[in-house]
């Protein structure tokens, strides 16, 4: 009688022993798949030396095991895991480059990328290569929230007589106000619009307007707006798309006022009018798929879409020049 429970008890504690095992696997298949995630190049059945320390770490305080239980098993040497495990309690070699990546990040409004973070740092004497901040950024979740766009088409037909496209998708300038671009768009659902004008030679927004719905008068005024803007002698070429409010007979007497040479791109062909729909497509991946703007009310989004306009001329860092816009403009004397 007592042989048979001995033999019971060896079995169970021997079926024990079989579970604790199985559970052993188990858990190191999950907690090194958690640790790799989904990388490119990830091995899961060969982590590094490091990951196999983290995964004797875990094992050993999830299970109450011993450390020196655990080594062999995934093959690792008992200098090689404390002296892993002495890297682990160390500070991060970036860790003092966090604060200052969050604060560039906050002033940005959480609109730059790692690019335009680094260039931020370097103008605050902080000098660290492009693909540190990038490392740090990923490492802390810090991304700026983006969504990609839906498509927009705002053709609606011809409404008269169109000029030649004379810019022919050459959107560039040797000097400010040789080449204008515009167009017309709509933000949210309350339908807001946008008008600006895009100066060719650095992307600068001369002027714009915003308005409830798309009218002479939006139009007409950021026209105006741009034109008082010009120096004797200034004659832009002002490309648009073909929407009527660049056919009104107000909108032909104030170019002809000013002497604009008017250009229009080619019918539902959106390449030539690309430097207006890169700038809005910026606006909208920095503005409006960055923030909640639900609980806005029309005037408060007016004022905050009008905000950024002007932050984006005087403050956005362009990657090109390694500052903003207005900055450059007046570092070469062209504006005051």
């Amino acid at each position: 009688m007592r042989r048979e429970r001995d033999e019971l008890v060896a079995q169970l504690a021997a079926l024990r022993a079989e579970r604790l095992e199985l559970e052993i696997e188990v858990e190191a298949v999950r907690y090194t798949r958690q640790l790799l995630g989904k990388e490119r190049g990830a091995d899961p059945d060969n982590p590094a030396n490091a990951g196999k320390t983290r995964l004797v770490l875990h094992l050993a305080g999830m299970f109450a095991m011993r450390l020196r239980d655990l080594w062999g098993r995934f093959g690792l040497s008992r200098s090689t895991f404390y002296h892993n495990r002495r890297r682990f309690d160390r500070p991060g070699r970036d860790e003092w480059l966090v604060e200052p990546v969050m604060d560039a990040f906050r002033q940005s409004r959480e609109r730059y990328g790692y690019r335009r973070i680094w260039q931020m740092l370097r103008e605050r004497g902080i000098r660290v290569c492009a693909r540190r901040v990038m490392r740090v950024m990923s490492a802390h979740g810090i991304t700026p929230r983006l969504k990609s766009r839906r498509r927009y088409n705002s053709y609606s037909g011809e409404h008269g007589p169109a000029p030649a496209n004379i810019v022919k998708r050459r959107f560039h300038a040797k000097a400010p106000n040789r080449l204008w671009v515009i167009t017309e768009f709509r933000i949210g659902e309350c339908k807001i619009y946008l008008s600006p004008v895009i100066d060719c030679y650095d992307g600068m927004p001369v002027a714009w307007s915003i308005g409830t719905s798309p009218t002479a008068e939006l139009a007409d005024t950021m026209l105006e707006q741009a034109c008082a803007t010009l120096k004797d002698g200034e004659r832009p070429v002002i490309h648009s798309e073909r929407g009527c409010h660049c056919r009104w007979p107000g909108w032909i007497r104030i170019c002809e006022r000013h002497g604009l040479t008017r250009s229009m791109s080619a019918r539902g062909c959106s390449p030539d009018n690309a430097a207006a729909e890169g700038f809005f497509g910026r606006l909208k991946q920095e503005f409006y798929h960055n923030q909640n703007h639900r609980d806005q009310g029309i005037d408060e989004f007016i004022d905050a879409l009008d905000d950024y306009m002007v932050w984006y001329r005087d403050e956005r860092i362009k990657t090109q020049y390694g500052t903003s816009i207005t900055k450059r403009r007046r570092r070469l004397g062209l504006m005051a």
